[in-house]
């Protein structure tokens, strides 16, 4: 199906206000220019004792009705016209989180969070100024020009094309020489601020690890270079605009030279009054302004394209997940789902999987084979961009796999599309608690749950005594993202919310990351223990807690490297036993006492 483009919806919705804020601008042009025609007039015969004051009466009026018309007109055109860009830019922010919104579970794995803070900070904000100063004024500067030229034809062709050639130096040949000029370098400030988005995203969000290393003077640094690298081009950018305003105002200054001097001898030869002389010159200059910006709205096209680029490219993301197989109502996959729900088996089985985010980037997860029969427990480690966040993405079907097959219960995981949370929760590192009672923020795993049956979820993830010692028990608030809480007391909040979800395959996406070595063996027995014939996926970083699984699967640049139970990995890997060791340096015994592993 094709694409809606990011203009012409706009252009055919609103094609009557386009028309009017035209005509609008380029009535506002005409009062300006009618205004210092009559004042000219009035200045050249006020300055010859007329005989009565009614012989200045009609360009008094003339100025007085010009000057107000210019103001009231422009005024209505910019209300009008900013007005319909509000509108526009509120349907364009809409339609970039509709366009966002269902792409949110991969969205992260395709961009990162740095391109989309730079997509709805600048690319939206510079596509409404495609209209308001470029559109608009290019095609009022245009109107204009052709109807000087017809105007001052009346007089003497010959030196309305003389003038046409000065103005087409203003619509044409400066703003082809703006673009030329600027075009590479409007892209890198563009490309270099891009990125200073990201650099700035991912300091901020770890923000931690710049604090531990000791490194925050090294970024600052490095960011503050990157900033004066931009400065520099866009010093250069700075200086050619005043380069161009001065060779602008040069042209529009012979431009009033000619005009004065054609004038002058147009009078000497009685084609014209001999007021009229400072008429014609002063209306260059409202003409003349009408040109000018032209140049600076034709050397923003590349921001332009750029940003639509980069709007194209999330709204152009390939499907992941077949839009037929997503359907909810899909026959198949209802019964499927009703199927694994009642019998509580789920088989998933992995064929030579195999993953990459573009034709010619590398594999993030390759020829990957795994079968989990229902209550298998399977640890997947690596090292951050090992492959792990792919795995998990092509388990839930959020992504489909370029090779081999990923199927739940001889189905396409990516089938099962918005139904897949009914087969497999995640509790992941970060869990979100939102700002209301304890009872609600559990009961999200089941909205049809009862009261007993959040209170058996909250005992199994031992929170029954935290949750009775509250001001209010299960109706306390755990304010905005669950600041009431420690780290550990909230992923003990997502798990009674897992546990009411009752799925056969939980994921459990590195749920400890952040929590003190004691909280981390606690938390880990109760999942282990409340989890028991549930199918796990267990990824992770750390050897904490390998042990307990059925198989470890060790994966590095998208590869499996190591497989096999902890045991036999002990025993046969000598990588996988130091890094057991130096995961492990203390273990604690039942009294808390710290002991040497």
């Amino acid at each position: 199906m094709k694409r809606e483009g990011w203009f012409a919806p706009y252009a055919s919705s609103y094609f009557w206000r386009f028309l009017l804020i035209i005509v609008l601008g380029s009535l506002t042009i005409f009062s300006a220019s009618s205004l210092m025609y009559t004042s000219g007039l009035l200045i050249s015969k006020s300055s010859i004792p007329p005989e009565n004051i009614l012989m200045v009466y009609v360009p008094i009026v003339g100025v007085r009705t010009f000057g107000t018309s210019r103001a009231v007109i422009h005024y209505v055109e910019r209300l009008i016209g900013h007005d319909t860009i509000l509108r526009i830019l509120s349907k364009m922010r809409t339609r970039l989180y509709n366009i966002l919104e269902p792409q949110a579970l991969f969205l992260s794995s395709r961009f990162r969070t740095g391109d989309i803070l730079g997509m709805l900070a600048d690319d939206i904000e510079y596509l409404q100024n495609v209209y308001l100063r470029t559109v608009f004024p290019s095609i009022i500067a245009l109107l204009i020009y052709a109807a000087a030229i017809i105007a001052l034809g009346t007089f003497d062709l010959a030196f309305a094309l003389l003038m046409g050639l000065y103005m087409l130096v203003l619509v044409v040949v400066l703003p082809l020489l703006s673009l030329l000029f600027t075009q590479r370098r409007q892209r890198q400030v563009k490309q270099e601020r891009n990125r200073l988005y990201q650099k700035l995203t991912d300091a901020v969000l770890g923000m931690g690890d710049w604090m531990i290393s000791g490194r925050q003077a090294q970024f600052v640094a490095t960011y503050e270079a990157d900033e004066r690298e931009v400065a520099r081009t866009d010093g250069a950018l700075r200086s050619w605009a005043r380069l161009r305003l001065f060779i602008g105002q040069a042209v529009v200054g012979l431009a009033v030279l000619s005009m004065l001097y054609w004038s002058a001898g147009e009078f000497a030869e009685g084609g014209i009054a001999g007021t009229l002389i400072a008429a014609f010159v002063l209306v260059v200059f409202p003409v003349a302004d009408a040109f000018l910006p032209v140049s600076e709205a034709v050397e923003k096209i590349p921001q332009y394209r750029n940003s639509l680029e980069r709007l194209n490219g999330v709204e152009a993301v390939e499907e992941t997940v077949s839009r037929t197989a997503v359907e909810s109502g899909s026959t198949a996959v209802a019964a499927q789902v009703r199927s694994i729900q009642s019998a509580g088996q789920a088989r998933i089985e992995l064929k030579s999987a195999g993953y990459r985010y573009a034709a010619d980037a590398g594999w993030s997860v390759q020829n990957l084979s795994l079968e989990l029969p229902q209550g298998r427990k399977i640890a997947v480690i690596g090292r951050s961009g090992a492959g792990k966040s792919t795995l998990l993405k092509m388990v839930q079907g959020v992504l489909a796999p370029a090779a081999g097959s990923v199927t739940i219960n001889g189905l396409d995981a990516s089938a099962y599309g918005e139904q897949i949370p009914q087969i497999i929760a995640v509790l992941n590192q970060s869990p979100h608690l939102f700002d209301t009672t304890v009872a609600n923020n559990i009961r999200l795993g089941d909205p049809a749950a009862s009261e007993e049956d959040i209170r058996k979820a909250a005992a199994l993830a031992k929170l029954d005594t935290l949750i009775s010692s509250l001001p209010e028990g299960y109706n306390t608030p755990v304010r905005e993202a669950g600041q009431r809480f420690s780290g550990g007391e909230r992923q003990r909040m997502a798990l009674a919310r897992i546990l009411l979800q009752n799925t056969p395959v939980v994921v459990l996406d590195e749920p400890t990351v952040g929590l003190d070595p004691r909280t981390e063996r606690e938390l880990l027995a109760t999942m282990f223990e409340t989890m028991a014939g549930k199918t796990l996926i267990w990824v992770t970083h750390h050897l904490v807690g390998a042990e307990q699984m059925d198989e470890v699967i060790f994966m590095e640049d998208g590869r499996v490297e190591m497989r096999g139970t902890h045991a036999e990995l002990m025993d046969r890997e000598p990588r996988y036993r130091k890094l057991y060791e130096l995961d492990r340096p203390v273990q604690f015994t039942d009294g808390d006492v710290p002991e040497q592993a």
